[in-house]
């Protein structure tokens, strides 16, 4: 017996469509796949907040207590001495009122004040004409220094050495007065400038305004010990 088909039911020429209609579900549902978000759980805890009622501290206010001012010192009436008054005065003053244009009138001259003489007890730092020592100021000074100073064995054997500084006054007849050491160095070599300096001879004493005044040195004594 022959078996009939209707061409209808022949789903062999539908084969690439029902293919293609799968393919684009397939493709909806993994696109749909990758579009799904998810969301971690969160767990919230909800804390009642317990609301302590605190009362709220009253400040008193203070009054500061303002004390008076002092009273003012009582002010003493001064008493008035009364003193007998028994000196004369002579209160009568001669005027000549005869005087015409015929008397000669002296012509006052108001007293001329001497200049103000400087003090013989000033010393003074710098003056007009300054100090000289004897022979050709300072490198004779020096020269003189270097002569006379003789090395202190104290000295010596400790090994000391450096500037002695010397503070001196050249009085108005040229002799040095007042020598003291206003920095030192020790073993015997302050005593030893102070000999030298007072053993000076008279130096031509500085001037100011033509007289001689009071001027004072300050110089260093150097002590170097051979090599």
């Amino acid at each position: 017996m022959e078996t009939k088909k209707s061409p209808k039911a022949d789903l062999e020429p539908k084969k690439l469509t029902f293919t293609l209609i799968g393919l684009i579900i397939t493709l909806a549902i993994v696109f749909s796949a990758f579009e799904y978000k998810s969301y971690d759980k969160r767990t919230v805890d909800l804390i009642q907040r317990a609301v302590e009622d605190i009362p709220e501290e009253i400040i008193p206010i203070t009054e500061q207590q303002v004390k008076p001012p002092p009273p003012p010192p009582q002010i003493q009436p001064q008493q008035l001495q009364i003193v007998e008054d028994d000196v004369e005065v002579d209160t009568d003053i001669e005027i000549n009122v005869e005087v015409d244009q015929t008397v000669e009138i002296e012509e006052y001259v108001p007293p001329v004040q001497e200049e103000e003489e400087i003090l013989e007890h000033e010393i003074f730092t710098i003056v007009e004409s300054m100090p000289i020592f004897p022979g050709g100021g300072e490198a004779k000074m020096m020269e003189f220094i270097a002569k006379s100073l003789k090395y202190p064995p104290l000295a010596r054997e400790s090994g000391i050495q450096g500037r002695v500084f010397v503070f001196f006054v050249v009085e108005t007849d040229g002799s040095v007065s007042g020598a003291k050491v206003v920095r030192g160095i020790g073993g015997g070599c302050d005593e030893e400038a102070l000999r030298v300096i007072n053993s000076m001879p008279k130096w031509t004493p500085g001037k100011q305004r033509n007289k001689p005044v009071r001027v004072s040195f300050t110089i260093p004594v150097r002590f170097v010990l051979a090599g």
